[in-house]
């Protein structure tokens, strides 16, 4: 049985958690920090330090939500990074984040299922994500293909 996050809906978890992070965008970046501590800040920088030695130049980040890993990853120096995420309203906040910062030649933010990710193999250098993978269905299948990459 899977946990989903409206037990009074008879929604697909998939579209569950969509609907979730689309209820919380505006205010998913605050509610992350505040939660955690700050730790998600920490983690991340250090996660992008095991991939430091990769040098990585096309990076995909699954799940990338408002696109703060990807934000912490252009410390890899890619050419570019690939977000994608299932909630619009995620992408939507993380759009303007990077528009704010300048970063949209850098980081591309599209929609998209990592159960159907539609990108040739060998495409990317590194392929991320983050608390996303709380919400991956397939985690066998999400990382072969991953591999695939």
């Amino acid at each position: 049985m899977s946990v989903v996050p409206y037990k009074d809906k008879q929604d697909p978890k998939k579209a569950q958690v969509a609907e979730m992070f689309n209820n919380i965008s505006h205010r998913y970046d605050l509610l992350n920090h505040v939660l955690s501590l700050g730790i998600d800040i920490i983690w991340r920088k250090k996660a992008v330090k095991f991939l430091k030695k990769d040098q990585p130049k096309l990076i995909l980040d699954i799940a990338t939500g408002t696109g703060d890993f990807a934000i912490e990853a252009l410390a890899l120096n890619p050419d570019k990074i690939i977000g994608v995420d299932i909630s619009e309203g995620m992408l939507a906040e993380g759009k303007k984040k990077m528009i704010k910062r300048g970063l949209q030649d850098k980081i591309e933010l599209q929609m998209g299922d990592s159960e159907g990710l539609l990108f040739e193999d060998n495409k990317f250098d590194a392929v991320i994500v983050s608390f996303g993978v709380r919400n991956l269905k397939i985690w066998k299948k999400d990382w072969q293909i991953c591999i695939g990459f």
